[in-house]
């Protein structure tokens, strides 16, 4: 598949963000089949994921800005970070998504981090974190990237923190 505009690739010490791929799509369906799925929602049919799919290319398309595909640069998909904006939200939020086995590396922190200074030399800051107070995992990332709590939206029913990161830099 090649899109007819570029997004950027970004690379860390061990990993590669880099545009989403057709042959992403089986670890997607992974991801939503798996309980992992649970703080974004819950699973859903593959046509709901095949959207989401074309929704990110899309979400780039009009943007200029999305979720990257982070490879390890051994080769592995890992998951899905990056900077996202729907309309009705507060402001860009940097969002991340690790798929099975991949957790407790510090490759969320890692491509986080990368999307987070590609982002602020975009102008695009100060960027949020909406995370369902259940998943402690995200909320101890978010911290450790400087992030702050800065209140909980009831999300009509279902309540999520928003947490603010600091504006540019690393953490």
């Amino acid at each position: 598949m090649t899109l007819a505009f570029t997004i950027p690739v970004l690379e860390t010490d061990r990993l590669i963000l880099l545009e989403p791929r057709e042959a992403d799509f089986p670890a997607m369906l992974a991801f939503n089949d798996s309980p992992r799925a649970a703080f974004l929602g819950g699973s859903g049919p593959r046509q709901q994921v095949w959207r989401a799919f074309l929704s990110n290319i899309g979400h780039w398309a009009l943007r200029g800005y999305g979720f990257w595909s982070v490879d390890t640069k051994a080769g592995d998909l890992i998951g899905r970070v990056g900077v996202i904006f729907h309309d009705g939200w507060v402001a860009p939020e940097l969002a991340w998504h690790l798929y099975e086995g991949f957790e407790g590396k510090g490759y969320a922190h890692e491509a986080a981090l990368a999307s987070r200074d590609w982002a602020a030399g975009q102008g695009m800051a100060p960027l949020v974190s909406m995370i369902d107070p259940a998943n402690t995992r995200s909320i101890a990332l978010a911290t450790r990237l400087g992030a702050r709590l800065e209140r909980t939206d009831p999300g009509g029913g279902k309540p999520f923190h928003i947490f603010r990161h600091p504006l540019g830099g690393t953490a």
